[in-house]
């Protein structure tokens, strides 16, 4: 199963809301994937073992190894579309 990480900087409030639009889009297309939620200061420790980060903030701009997506249209409702069928393209290589 696919592994994707969502992060905020404090990886509370902000980011658990996309991570749960993103699992419920993601369902919607019959789509699996492990949806984890993380702050950025944790986020090296995780993108080693995940697929592809959806950044709700602006990061540290460090090559973790994995696609990055912006979760922004996951917050404000345009473009989610868009944004899902980027996510599963990706993740579907």
């Amino acid at each position: 199963m696919k592994r994707i990480i969502v992060a905020c900087g404090s990886g509370v409030a902000t980011s658990t809301m996309v991570a749960e639009r993103l699992k419920n889009e993601l369902a919607k297309r019959n789509f699996r994937a492990e949806v984890r939620v993380v702050d950025f200061k944790s986020l090296k420790n995780h993108a080693a073992n995940a697929d592809l980060f959806v950044s709700i903030a602006p990061y540290e701009k460090i090559d973790y190894g994995i696609p990055v997506v912006t979760g922004i249209p996951l917050l404000t409702g345009a473009g989610v579309d868009e944004t899902v069928n980027q996510i599963i393209k990706i993740l579907s290589k």
